[in-house]
């Protein structure tokens, strides 16, 4: 593995801020000679999944991390007072950290989204197993101390994340040219001796080549609804937020040669497979006593027996036949999950389509509810929705009333 390895990235996914295409990233650090790079996009994974197969394919070592945001108080606390928020980058060392990660990021939008997706300690404290944390750019809780001229405040910060992090927490220094850097980067290398924390050199790339950064400039002036020629953005002022080589990292750190280390350790650590070869679907929640496959097999008769059919032993034969190849299949909960989401709609009042493409031709939907379509007087066959010897993952197409959906 090469001795520098860049940590903090930006990718198109970190929409309207970063300029790296993901299937040219690594074809700049091949080129550059570096055998592993991180993802960090703002506040999200969305671009986790691309990043690793291009990673694989190019036969560099993926890491997955994310740039998340902390709400100043509680996630949860929402007035003008909590638009401010800090920046902490995490990196997921192993599947632990990276499950961990999706559960920080998820409820970062679902319980903490005030202007952005926020988490705060309580969450950190919860869901920090597994992995890496760096103090970030200028935005970091630390970095911000340190330019209010409040070290005590600054060492408070790095004892809060040590407790929760451990040796797992690193200074993170960067430099693109700017006094309050210089000035970070001098007061971390002391909090560095005095706390025993690990420094670690990052350029917190946003765009691949120098001449990228007036097309990054553009992406920021469309977030910002301001003009190119109204100078750079803020935070912006030089061109140097691009994937440097291993030698430009060392000539911006001539004396951090631990610090510059220190990435590669970062990234030996790192180890987060995704695995695209089998099906995962999520475990419906069964009444005592039953299986899957037994609840379904209820409902569906359950369903049978309100459809009253005139041919019953037509049906019952069908229906078997249905039910043991969506067993065999292993998609009795994926049934039982549509068929839920389905009643709920119904139960509410929402308007759900009748049924079309293949999903139609069960009978087993039809029983459920899921359809309204009876397959059998239009002679309708299972095998084109769910076969044995194609398998494939059934598809049912739901269409639900676009006012409430």
């Amino acid at each position: 593995m090469s001795n520098f390895v860049h940590l903090h990235l930006h990718t198109e996914y970190s929409l309207l801020d970063g300029a790296c295409r993901i299937d040219e990233i690594f074809l700049k650090a091949k080129a550059l000679g570096q055998t592993a790079v991180a993802i960090t996009d703002h506040g999200v994974l969305y671009g986790a999944v691309d990043f690793y197969r291009e990673a694989k394919k190019h036969g560099i070592l993926p890491i997955i991390g994310c740039e998340i945001y902390l709400a100043p108080r509680s996630r949860f606390d929402k007035t003008p007072l909590d638009r401010e928020y800090d920046h902490l980058v995490l990196l997921a060392k192993n599947q632990q950290g990276y499950q961990n990660l999706m559960k920080l990021v998820s409820l970062a939008f679902t319980e903490g989204f005030y202007s952005k997706p926020r988490a705060d300690f309580s969450l950190l404290e919860t869901y920090h197993e597994g992995l890496i944390a760096l103090s970030a750019c200028l935005a970091g809780s630390i970095p911000r101390a340190i330019l209010d001229h409040n070290l005590d405040k600054a060492r408070e910060y790095i004892y809060q994340y040590r407790s929760i992090f451990g040796d797992d927490f690193y200074l993170e220094m960067q430099d693109h040219g700017y006094d309050d850097q210089k000035l970070v980067c001098s007061a971390l290398r002391q909090l560095s001796r005095e706390t025993s924390t690990p420094l670690v050199v990052t350029n917190d790339i946003h765009y691949l080549n120098q001449e990228d950064a007036r097309s990054q400039a553009t992406l920021l002036c469309i977030q910002t609804n301001t003009r190119l020629t109204d100078g750079r953005p803020l935070g912006f002022e030089t061109d140097a937020f691009y994937f440097k080589s291993e030698e430009e990292m060392r000539t911006l750190f001539p004396h951090d040669e631990e610090a510059i280390l220190n990435t590669r350790k970062i990234a030996e650590q790192c180890r987060v497979d995704f695995d695209f070869t089998s099906t995962r679907l999520p475990v419906f929640d069964i009444p005592n006593g039953e299986t899957a496959e037994s609840y379904l097999k209820k409902l569906c008769f359950d369903g049978l027996d309100q459809k009253n059919p005139k041919d019953r032993r037509a049906y019952e034969e069908r229906l078997r036949h249905e039910l043991k190849t969506i067993a065999s299949m292993g998609y009795s909960s994926y049934f039982l999950i549509v068929w839920d989401f389905v009643r709920f709609a119904k139960n509410k009042g929402i308007y759900v389509g009748p049924g079309r493409g293949s999903g139609a031709g069960s009978l087993a939907a039809y029983c459920l509810g899921i359809t309204n379509v009876d397959p059998l007087p239009y002679g309708l066959i299972f095998e084109r929705f769910l076969n044995p010897e194609r398998v494939t993952m059934p598809d049912f197409d739901i269409d639900f009333c676009y006012e409430r959906r």
